[in-house]
């Protein structure tokens, strides 16, 4: 047993010796569910509490949901579409919703994700304690490097560690108990499962199953079951089985082996079998020992997590434990940890999104509630797409794969969507959807008439061809997203007053505008902007895929129809046709700058005027709001170029909420204790919006170059960052010193025309001073109208620092190094 963990040991030391040594620390257990520390390998999760006494590990499988395959669509919808639009546009916006939820709703309204419940150990340790343990040396941690979830402690003179993680490698959640000391470990395993479930739970030899059943919701009936299987193979001592439990006494160490399943194949075959799928996936990681399955499961991960590394240096608060660090942020110098941040962001991803699996949902893969939060489905009208904007950007592109399949689900069952609802051609999802790939409206029409949601998906796939230039991967896509387009082009309507072509009905999402008196209106600004996305990236889908003459033409005559953005009487971005914006209206939606980030309509150097009125917009909204709205407010102040701006929400971010029962005594609480993003409660998605935050705020790739630290903060005087990727396909290293780009490596994956857009003079083997349009297309900025302005304002143009810009041809696979000239 010595020889194991000594073996191990040193695997662990030799793999982490060059990983990036950024981990959460804590010197006691959980107390509660986000206290705790997730690991998953996409299929599954867990929650690790780290317990002395007992330990407890809440899981999670990913298809594990209530009700069965259904699409929610009203047929009365496309028969009362007609009087509902007239009633829009006859300002009539409460009849409307009157109307739209009386034809358009169904009881559905999205099944919810479900727990799996949670594997206990409950610990003896015999002679070495009177009654409670007291222990000292108490560590728990997340080792971000590795992903590995550690617990150690001494108890009496015997030294106790736990490793958890969910192998990427074998499919399988690994639990290593160790002692110092022979026959030291003693341990009784049960499960908890929630009643409502109807677990039943039997121990036989060395294995512990569950087996439990999905549940009915709205009418839906359960159509899954799951099951869970844990395999106990303990080094010496006595294991034995008895009713729902396994005894382990006086062993020197034991490894768990946890694999779950369900009945799920697709969002409309539930014809699986769990408990076969249990028994295949089993059978093969028992063939591995833990000696192999920890080295496996650490290169498998390294193999994404190493492709990134940005350093900020540590300071001495950056040595305390992670909760503290969270705590006192915003009174010390610990920048360090806004690298832990923006890496765990990426943890996560990787943890929770890998190919042929399901995509990450509201909560990512982890939940403990039969009543999580909006269900923790897929809100698709921001919440599932900030999950994926460090996807490209932070070079996990095969992380995405999960919403390629969803948005591919989505575009059959959006098609009877399209169809049934409005009489359309295409496909089109509103703005929710779950693992069912329901498409209809859900929540009623003040939150769900809102057709724009199946589009904005879409638009990973033209971001995923702009990052990576794989026509093959356009090609096999660009059914999808010409689905998106000729939903538009079918549906949008003549507006009686203004001649544009516009959505009716629809809504600025979850926000109207104090004359309407409800958030149901005809062409917001939002849904022009992803209208014109849709088309616009289909047309240039369709040219560099060979062209059809005809589709295009009546592509871009639909894109000329189009409202233009408004520049309003406040000298804002309009939300909406009507200049009813308020500018103490500081709304969690900021929909209306979609065009912004994550699309690039608003450019500094095509509309200076409209991007000066984005910024207005965003100092009229404020600097606070809910978790993940921080999180798309970092995005949109790295694109407006202002890194001092970007790291004062980041500050604002950084606010510690140690529980969600005490967060009416921390108003400004927005990340917990193992820095899940609170909104609160907890959503993933602001850990995700962080990230691609951080990323725009070091390199911009979406209006004609690759642009380096275009939003640095002047706090962030020193660091690097290593393995971001821009579009075009080219990988950039910066370094900077004294708030200044001080070298830059940039790697040309595909080959092609490279622009470089800086603060300072570079000089570098090839580059040339740029002139005219840049060559490569794939960094080419959005072709738009100029906005529409006011006549109660004279419209305001923004002070921009002065840039230089290079051009360079690349080779594929060439590498250009540059520095400050």
């Amino acid at each position: 047993m010595k020889r194991t963990i000594l073996l191990c040991t040193m695997v662990l030391m030799l793999m982490t010796a060059t990983a990036q040594d950024l981990k959460l620390w804590y010197s006691r257990p959980a107390q509660t569910w986000t206290d705790a520390l997730p690991v998953g390998n996409s299929r599954m999760g867990a929650m690790v509490f780290g317990g002395v006494e007992t330990e407890e590990l809440q899981l999670n499988e990913e298809t594990f949901w209530a009700g069965g395959p259904h699409n929610n669509l009203n047929p009365k919808g496309r028969e009362a579409l007609a009087d509902i639009r007239q009633l829009v546009f006859n300002d009539k916006f409460r009849e409307a919703q009157k109307m739209i939820d009386a034809n358009f709703n169904t009881p559905q309204n999205g099944m919810r994700y479900l727990p799996l419940g949670s594997m206990k150990l409950k610990f003896a340790y015999g002679s070495l304690v009177a009654s409670h343990p007291s222990t000292q040396n108490y560590r728990r941690a997340l080792n971000l490097g590795d992903a590995t979830a550690t617990v150690n402690y001494t108890v009496g003179d015997v030294d106790y560690s736990r490793t958890v993680f969910a192998s990427l490698a074998d499919d399988v959640i690994v639990v290593r108990l160790e002692a110092s000391k022979p026959k030291a470990l003693s341990f009784s395993l049960a499960y908890d499962c929630p009643k409502d479930l109807n677990p039943v739970v039997t121990a036989k030899g060395q294995q512990l199953t569950m087996r439990c059943q999905g549940v009915e919701q709205e009418g839906i009936k359960a159509a899954l079951n799951a099951e869970c299987r844990i395999v106990v193979k303990a080094e010496g001592g006595k294991t034995s089985a008895k009713g729902e439990t396994i005894n382990v006494e006086l062993a020197n160490a034991a490894t768990l082996y946890i694999i779950g399943a369900t009945n799920f194949v697709n969002y409309h075959d539930v014809s699986g079998n769990a408990s076969k799928r249990c028994e295949a996936m089993m059978k093969r990681a028992l063939k591995k020992t833990y000696a192999q399955l920890l080295p496996d499961h650490v290169a498998k991960y390294r193999s994404q997590y190493d492709r990134v590394r940005l350093d900020i240096p540590m300071t001495k608060a950056s040595e305390a434990e992670t909760d503290e660090r969270v705590k006192n942020f915003n009174q010390t110098d610990d920048l360090n940890l806004v690298a832990l941040l923006y890496q765990y962001g990426r943890y996560l991803l990787i943890s929770s999104s890998q190919p042929g699996g399901q995509a990450a949902n509201l909560q990512g893969v982890w939940n403990a509630s039969m009543g999580a939060p909006w269900d923790s489905k897929y809100t698709i009208n921001i919440n599932a797409e900030m999950n994926y904007w460090p996807a490209e950007v932070a070079n996990l592109s095969e992380c995405h794969e999960p919403l390629f399949s969803l948005a591919s689900d989505l575009a059959t069952t959006g098609a009877e969507a399209a169809r049934t609802l409005y009489g359309a051609k295409g496909w089109v999802a509103h703005h929710n959807t779950d693992i069912w790939r329901i498409a209809g409206p859900v929540d009623g029409a003040y939150f769900g008439m809102w057709p724009n949601g199946g589009a904005w998906v879409a638009q990973h796939l033209w971001q995923h061809y702009l990052f990576t230039g794989d026509k093959d991967f356009l090609r096999k896509y660009y059914p999808v997203l010409r689905g998106s387009a000729d939903f538009f082009m079918s549906h949008l309507v003549k507006h009686p007053r203004h001649g544009w072509l516009v959505t009716a009905p629809s809504m600025s999402p979850e926000h109207g505008h104090k004359g309407a008196g409800t958030t149901i209106t005809a062409g917001c600004t939002m849904d022009n902007q992803i209208a014109f996305d849709a088309l616009y990236s289909t047309l240039l889908a369709t040219r560099v895929l060979g062209g059809n003459k005809a589709y295009e033409d009546s592509l871009s005559r639909t894109i000329d129809q189009l409202p233009p953005m408004q520049i309003g009487r406040h000298n804002q971005v309009q939300e909406w046709l009507v200049d009813a914006d308020d500018p103490k209206d500081d709304h969690r939606h900021i929909s209306h700058l979609y065009g912004l980030y994550p699309s690039n309509q608003i450019s500094p150097n095509l509309n200076p005027q409209l991007f000066q009125a984005a910024r207005n917009t965003l100092q009229q909204r404020g600097d606070m709001a809910t978790g993940w709205s921080i999180g798309w407010k970092i995005n949109f102040w790295a694109r407006m170029l202002d890194g001092d701006h970007a790291f004062k929400i980041i500050r604002n971010m950084l606010c510690l909420l140690p529980s969600d029962a005490v967060s009416k005594e921390y108003p400004n609480g927005r990340t917990y204790p193992n820095l899940f993003d609170a909104h609160p409660p907890f959503q993933i998605d602001g850990n995700f919006g962080f990230t691609a935050g951080v990323s725009e705020m070091l390199v911009q790739s979406h209006d004609g170059a690759v642009h380096l630290l275009p939003a640095l903060p002047e706090e962030w005087g020193k660091g690097s960052v290593k393995g971001l990727v821009a579009r075009g396909a080219f990988e950039v290293d910066v370094d900077w010193d004294g708030g200044q780009l001080l070298k830059a490596r940039i790697v040309s994956r595909r080959g092609g025309a490279l622009r470089l857009r800086s603060y300072v003079p570079l000089k570098g083997k090839g580059l040339k001073p740029a002139s005219g349009k840049c060559a490569n297309e794939l960094l080419a900025p959005a072709a738009v109208k100029q906005p529409k302005v006011s006549e109660e304002i004279t419209p305001q143009s923004p002070i921009m620092p002065r840039v230089y810009e290079y051009d360079v041809e690349t080779k594929a696979g060439e590498e250009i190094i540059v520095g400050r000239g």
